[in-house]
């Protein structure tokens, strides 16, 4: 009996365990903002981490456009800056920085990154000028719905 009683505890003790990692994994660590945004909190340097990824995805997108921009179109150029801003930078991230993120902007991150990777795949198989900008403009879109619907905070 005391054995059943442990082995009924351990069980109850797991699933509201994983219900609790199930939320979190989809509400983040959150909270309202006073701007009407959804507050990411995070560590100082987790913030950092995330605005520095951004700047990167910003210095991509600002060196594909140049390079369309320029008598040259060095297009290799263009891709190997679309690849890095790919899913490649996206696999190291700590995955308790991840937990503290809400699931749309994960979803929102991961699938700029994805994007970044066929954008990278078109340029190489010779996608014009126009298909270019059409998918960077649909990138963008989502960055700007992002920033529209989420800042980050400090966690004090």
């Amino acid at each position: 009996m005391k054995w059943r009683v442990i082995g009924l505890g351990t069980a109850v003790l797991w699933i509201v365990t994983m219900g609790v990692v199930a939320a979190l994994f989809v509400q983040g660590h959150t909270r309202p903002g006073t701007d009407g945004r959804t507050e990411i909190v995070l560590a100082q340097a987790e913030r950092d981490l995330i605005l520095t990824e951004m700047r990167q995805l910003l210095k991509t997108v600002h060196g594909v456009v140049t390079v369309l921009g320029s008598p040259d179109q060095n297009l290799k150029a263009a891709e190997s800056a679309a690849r890095s801003a790919g899913m490649a930078i996206a696999v190291d991230v700590n995955p308790a920085v991840m937990l503290k993120l809400p699931l749309a902007f994960k979803q929102m991150g991961m699938s700029i990154h994805k994007d970044m990777d066929r954008l990278a795949d078109g340029i190489a198989q010779g996608d014009t000028s126009v298909q270019i900008l059409n998918r960077l403009s649909s990138m963008t879109a989502r960055c700007t719905a992002c920033h529209d619907m989420y800042r980050f905070s400090i966690a004090r």
